[in-house]
């Protein structure tokens, strides 16, 4: 039987199958208030992937274009859907570039 924690709301914000300190109350598995819970928790765990995912495509996409500038991957033997995904990144990247190239051209040069 898994015992609750809940805040100063009375939502509860842990579950525990044993009989912690600040576990007060105990319930049945099946209650729909620990079910409505663990959704939320599984909710969030699924979000927090999504935003890891986002972040690991531009490590793989980082990781592709460093295969290919060292010669190891030619462009050509990725799949056709492949390097048509490649090069509209590339193409958002580029322009992304563009919009935020604040310097003006003399600047930039003092910086190299």
């Amino acid at each position: 039987m898994p015992y609750i924690k809940r805040n100063e709301r009375g939502d509860i914000v842990a579950v525990s199958e044993e009989a912690l300190p600040g576990f007060l109350e105990s319930a049945e598995s099946d209650d729909s208030e620990i079910m409505a819970f663990s959704s939320s928790i599984a909710g969030q765990e699924h979000v927090e992937l999504s935003r890891s995912d986002l972040d690991f495509v531009r490590v793989l996409d980082d990781v592709i274009e460093l295969l290919m500038a060292k010669n190891v991957i030619q462009f050509t033997e990725l799949p056709d859907a492949s390097q048509a995904k490649m090069l509209m990144r590339r193409r958002l990247r580029d322009g992304l570039d563009n919009k935020l190239d604040l310097l003006p051209e003399d600047e930039k040069l003092l910086l190299k």
